[in-house]
């Protein structure tokens, strides 16, 4: 069968096609002579599937789009605090070039904007950019040298802000320099899968979907898409976050980009502008995507349900004793541990073995590993022998055949074993 979703992805550029507001980036002589009709759409999944629709082998400059993932790679090299020193995360509510800074740190307001961007730009060098990009991609990245000498020649804008966060301290190398290094790292070519996939590594908490390989940690990508979400579209970031509700993040050559967590990385391509310096029909489409999918990040969700509804098996033993066996499923996190204790709380005194199946969990979170040990413990003291169904190791606790859960007796950990469901 061929699967259906890129023709509903071509549906989707075919009603979006006859948006033709907007206007070139016509400030870069080489940007102001791209073919205004281009248009192409590609999603990442976090299996590493990849679709692409639409002018999806036309390569173009990242710009932009390029903030994210150089802030991704500074917070991975120098930490949260060191970065934070030099740039802020809050919305400047100005253009994306605007000649400003905090007056209550002198500092850029944010990394999404370009005195943000240029001052993160000054904490990595050129093989850290190449490499990490490269990471993030699944390929490595060429510059487009024309688009990048176009650039630069109209660069004015950047070396007066390149030169403000010199005189200021926050930088310290020559801006000269900074621009020029800041510019080759806007001019990496890229189409719409490389930024679908880009867009999937933050989505999947830094690992890349298709090389299997961990680019940031999990903290890194939460603090990038958080930075995206209330700065990534500039001056349009409130209305692009009640209508969509997707972090993301546009760049003047006409790409967009938008890291669902947990579901995927998004990526159009139309070089026709708003006036806050967004793909005009890009936007569009991600409406679109929002609406049909129901991907904004504040949709509310059902009522969070147990992991797994637990039940007694039949008589075990000679002795007629009985078990409760629990059948966790997914992710073995705050909510739908809570939801487990409660039904834990409803065993009653006769003492009885509690079986915790994590056959088909996929994830146990810290706080949730926690919590599971701490039930153990519990359960233990008032009389129950608990026993772990931990065939994928899913608790870390390596080759060991019990786990110390402490004033408790120890819980039994066994690799296999099949579940028998409850009869009568």
């Amino acid at each position: 069968m061929r699967s259906p979703l890129p023709d509903y992805m071509t549906e989707v550029l075919e009603a979006c096609s006859e948006e033709d507001g907007g206007e070139l980036a016509a400030y870069i002589p080489e940007l102001a002579r791209a073919d205004p009709t281009r248009l192409a759409l590609a999603l990442a999944t976090p299996d590493g599937t990849r679709y692409a629709v639409g002018d999806a082998d036309v390569r173009f400059t990242i710009q932009s789009i390029s903030k994210p993932f150089a802030y991704a790679l500074a917070l991975v090299d120098h930490g949260l605090d060191a970065v934070l020193e030099r740039v802020g995360v809050e919305p400047s509510g100005e253009a994306f070039n605007e000649i400003s800074l905090d007056p209550s740190s002198n500092r850029p307001l944010n990394p999404m904007i370009n005195a943000g961007a240029i001052t993160v730009h000054s904490l990595l060098d050129a093989d850290r950019v190449a490499a990490g990009f490269a990471a993030f991609a699944g390929r490595d990245l060429e510059v487009d040298e024309r688009v990048c000498a176009s650039e630069l020649e109209a660069a004015d804008r950047n070396h007066a802000i390149a030169y403000m966060l010199r005189n200021h301290g926050i930088v310290d190398a020559d801006p000269h320099a900074i621009v020029e290094g800041y510019t080759r790292q806007c001019s990496l070519l890229v189409d719409v899968a490389d930024l679908a996939v880009m867009a999937a590594t933050l989505a999947n908490a830094g690992t890349n979907p298709v090389t299997g390989e961990r680019v940031v940690a999990r903290w890194v990508a939460r603090q990038t898409l958080s930075v995206m979400t209330t700065c990534g579209m500039y001056d349009a970031a409130g209305d692009w976050f009640t209508t969509v509700g997707i972090p993301a993040k546009s760049g003047v050559s006409g790409g967009l980009i938008g890291a669902l967590p947990g579901k995927g990385g998004f990526a159009a391509l139309s070089p026709r502008l708003d006036r806050h310096g967004n793909s005009t029909r890009g936007v569009q489409i991600f409406e679109r995507l929002s609406a049909d999918m129901g991907m904004h990040l504040m949709e509310v969700p059902p009522a969070a349900r147990p992991l797994r509804h637990g039940h007694e098996s039949a008589d075990r033993d000679d002795d007629g004793s009985r078990e409760s066996i629990y059948e966790l499923q997914g992710s073995v996190d705050f909510v739908g541990m809570e939801r487990l204790l409660v039904e834990l709380e409803r065993e009653d005194d006769d003492e009885r073995e509690i079986v915790l199946d994590l056959a088909r969990v996929h994830e146990v979170r810290d706080v949730g590993r926690r919590m599971l040990l701490e039930a153990a413990r519990r359960l233990g003291l008032d009389g129950h022998a608990v026993t772990f169904v931990d065939p994928d190791d899913m608790l870390e606790i390596g080759d060991a055949d019990a786990i110390d859960v402490g004033d408790g007796p120890e819980a039994r950990v066994v690799r296999e074993r099949e579940v028998r469901e409850h009869e009568g």
